[in-house]
C-alpha cells in the first residue's frame, strides 16, 4: 500500500537517508523514505570506503553492523609517499586508541535497505520527487512520480538526503540559503581492480606527476585513484597506461611493487568543496551531499552525513518523545561547525597531496615542507590523525585537531 501521510518524509535512498530511517524507526517516529532511482542502481553506485569509529559505532546501534564486523577491514593508520620517501601515521598510537574501517558505501547501503525492507519504515524505489510544498507551514507535502502516476505525500517535516543535485535543495526559494564552494582544477581517475592490494593500509601520494591513491574494498579488490585534468575521458586511458602511471606515483627508494590485475571498472571524479547555510528552511532540512561535498580525500564525505543524521535523528526522537523542538532548533549549527572542520581538513589534504596545473617549484617546495613536518613532529602527525579519524559525535567541535598548515 503507498502511503499517503507521514511524519518524516526522507527524499534520498543513499546512507543519510537510509541510515535517518533507520534510527527513526527505532525511537518510534514515523517516516517513509523516497528514492528516484531503482533498488539496483542504488546497490551499485560506488563512492566511499572509509568509516570512521563514531559512523562504525551508529551502524552497529541501528543493527547494521553484522556484516561491517564480519567483512569489514579495521585500519591502524595510513602511509604518506612524498619525494620518493614513506612515513606511516599510526593512528591509535595519535589519537586516543582510534581506528577507522574500510568497508564499501555500496554495502553500508545494502545492509541498510535490507534492514528496511525487512522491518520498515516504507522504501519507494523509482519514486521521482517533483517538488516540496508548503515548508515554511505547518503541513509540508512532497509530490513525486511513481509507476507512472503523480502522487502527494503529506507529511510533518521534509528531510533532503538527495544529494547535490537533488530536489528538495532547490525547493528553498531564492535567498533563503547561502552557498560556498570551491571547484579544484583536477579530477580523479578512480579504478576497482580484481587484484589483491599491494599494501595493508591506504596509501596516499604525493608525486611531481600528480597525487595517486592507493585503497582497497576487500582482501581481493583494489581501488586506486589517480589525479587527472579536469574533463578527462575514463576511456582514453587504457589498462597499462594507468598501472604504469600507478607505478611511478607509487615509487619509492626501497624494495615496494604494485600488484596488477584486471580493472573493471573506471570512472572520473570532479573534485569541488560545497556547502550550503542554513541546513534547515522551515520544516525542510538538509543532510549529507545535499547540504555539503567535500573532496574525498579527507575520506569525510560519508562520515559527515551519518554525523548528520545522528544530530537529527536525536531532534526528531525528543520531539516525538517530549514536544521539545530545541535540538531541532540546534540541528543546523549543531552540524555546521563539524562539516567546516571536515571541510577545512579535506581542503588541507587536497591541496598538500595533489599538484596544481598552475604550481611553481616554490609551492612544490612548500608541500614537500608541510609533509616533512607531519613526518618529524608528533604533534603535526596527531593533528592529522585526529581529523582522519574523527572527531567525536559528542564533543564540541574546533577546539582539537586543529592542524597546522
Amino acid at each position: 500500500m503507498i502511503p499517503e501521510h507521514t511524519t518524516v518524509a526522507v527524499v534520498g535512498g543513499g546512507p543519510a537517508g537510509l541510515l535517518l530511517a533507520r534510527l527513526l524507526h527505532l525511537r518510534g517516529v514515523d517516516c517513509v523514505v523516497l528514492e528516484s532511482r531503482e533498488r539496483a542502481y542504488v546497490e551499485q553506485r560506488q563512492r566511499a570506503g572509509i568509516l570512521e569509529q563514531g559512523t562504525v559505532d551508529v551502524l552497529r546501534a541501528a543493527g547494521a553492523g553484522e556484516r561491517l564486523d564480519r567483512e569489514g577491514l579495521v585500519h591502524h593508520g595510513i602511509e604518506l609517499r612524498f619525494d620518493r620517501r614513506s612515513h606511516r601515521i599510526d593512528f591509535p598510537a595519535l589519537a586516543a586508541g582510534a581506528s577507522v574501517t574500510v568497508y564499501a558505501q555500496t554495502e553500508v547501503v545494502k545492509d541498510l535497505i535490507d534492514l528496511q525492507l525487512a522491518e520498515g519504515p516504507p522504501l519507494l524505489f523509482g519514486a521521482e520527487v517533483v517538488a516540496v510544498e508548503g515548508a515554511d507551514t505547518g503541513r509540508p507535502s512532497v509530490r513525486y512520480r511513481s509507476d507512472g502516476r503523480d502522487r502527494v505525500l503529506a507529511c510533518e517535516y521534509v528531510v533532503g538526503c538527495d544529494g547535490f543535485h537533488g530536489v528538495v535543495r532547490q525547493s528553498v526559494p531564492e535567498g533563503g540559503l547561502t552557498t560556498y564552494q570551491r571547484e579544484y582544477p583536477y579530477s580523479w581517475l578512480g579504478i576497482l581492480a580484481d587484484v589483491a592490494p599491494s599494501c595493508e593500509e591506504l596509501i596516499y601520494a604525493h608525486s611531481p606527476r600528480g597525487f595517486a591513491l592507493h585503497s582497497m574494498r576487500s582482501p581481493s579488490v583494489s581501488r586506486l585513484y589517480l589525479q587527472v585534468p579536469n574533463g578527462t575521458d575514463a576511456a582514453a586511458w587504457s589498462d597499462e597506461r594507468i598501472w604504469d602511471e600507478l607505478d611511478a606515483r607509487f615509487a619509492v627508494d626501497g624494495p615496494w611493487r604494485l600488484e596488477r590485475g584486471p580493472i573493471t571498472a573506471k570512472s572520473v571524479l570532479p573534485m569541488r568543496s560545497f556547502v550550503t547555510e542554513p541546513l534547515r528552511h522551515g520544516r525542510l532540512f538538509l543532510a549529507g551531499d545535499a547540504a555539503h561535498i567535500v573532496p574525498p580525500t579527507g575520506a569525510k564525505g560519508l562520515n559527515l552525513a551519518a554525523a548528520d543524521v545522528t544530530v537529527l535523528a536525536a531532534a526528531f526522537a525528543e520531539l516525538h518523545d517530549t514536544g521539545s523542538t530545541e535540538l531541532l532548533d540546534a540541528y543546523s549549527d549543531t552540524c555546521l561547525r563539524r562539516v567546516w572542520r571536515a571541510e577545512h581538513f579535506s581542503y588541507f589534504m587536497t591541496t598538500t597531496l595533489h599538484t596544481d596545473p598552475d604550481q611553481s617549484p616554490f609551492e612544490t617546495r612548500l608541500q614537500i615542507a608541510q609533509l616533512d613536518r607531519i613526518a618529524g613532529s608528533p604533534h603535526a602527525a596527531a593533528e592529522l590523525a585526529e581529523n582522519y579519524v574523527g572527531l567525536p559525535l559528542t564533543a564540541p567541535v574546533g577546539e582539537r585537531a586543529e592542524h597546522t598548515d
